[in-house]
């Protein structure tokens, strides 16, 4: 398959998010044919409302969330560690994307080709995020990446002034979770 579409969503909400700017670079670096759409709207996502999870009644900012995830081919996710975990925000959006009540819809996560990566500063990186994500999308059954980890510690060496991925492993690693999320894709 070529030109894929690839929904990507930062977990962070900061202006100069270095988990932002790996979704910048994975549109620089991708070995392969995909075009990565940058999702911008997770701030204005409201909190996951149960009462309001149904298609009539959904905020108009979730239904446009969760049709672009359905119309992607893949997503790629770059996850902050927060508190030894994912940000609420990010957990707040998968919570919106990960249900179906009146089973007529579909799951837009469900056996989607998902890929996961994520900066910190720390000496870890976003190790624990990744591992909570992960859980997240057991239940979700979606089809996750394994291998290669991009996991980008101490991220604050790895970007130039400008916000470009200076650090060749970590664009390597990059480029080998695209081509890994592009054969899922593929394989569908």
């Amino acid at each position: 398959m070529t030109g894929s579409k690839i929904f990507a969503i930062s977990g962070s909400l900061r202006a100069d998010s270095h988990n932002t700017r790996l979704l910048h670079a994975a549109r620089k670096f991708t070995p392969v044919d995909q075009q990565i759409e940058i999702y911008e709207g997770l701030r204005d996502i409201p909190p996951y409302d149960y009462d309001l999870d149904t298609p009539e009644l959904r905020p108009a900012i979730v239904e446009d969330l969760r049709r672009r995830v359905s119309e992607a081919d893949g997503l790629l996710i770059a996850t902050p560690e927060f508190n030894y975990s994912i940000p609420g925000v990010l957990k707040n959006a998968l919570d919106w994307l990960s249900t179906d009540w009146t089973r007529t819809e579909g799951l837009p996560l469900h056996r989607k080709p998902t890929a996961i990566l994520g900066a910190a500063p720390t000496n870890f990186g976003s190790v624990r995020a990744q591992l909570a994500l992960r859980q997240v999308f057991v239940w979700t059954e979606s089809d996750v990446v394994v291998k290669p980890e991009v996991i980008v510690f101490r991220s604050h060496e790895r970007f130039d002034a400008d916000g470009n991925l200076t650090d060749e492993t970590t664009v390597e690693l990059l480029r080998g979770l695209l081509t890994a999320l592009q054969d899922k894709i593929d394989a569908r």
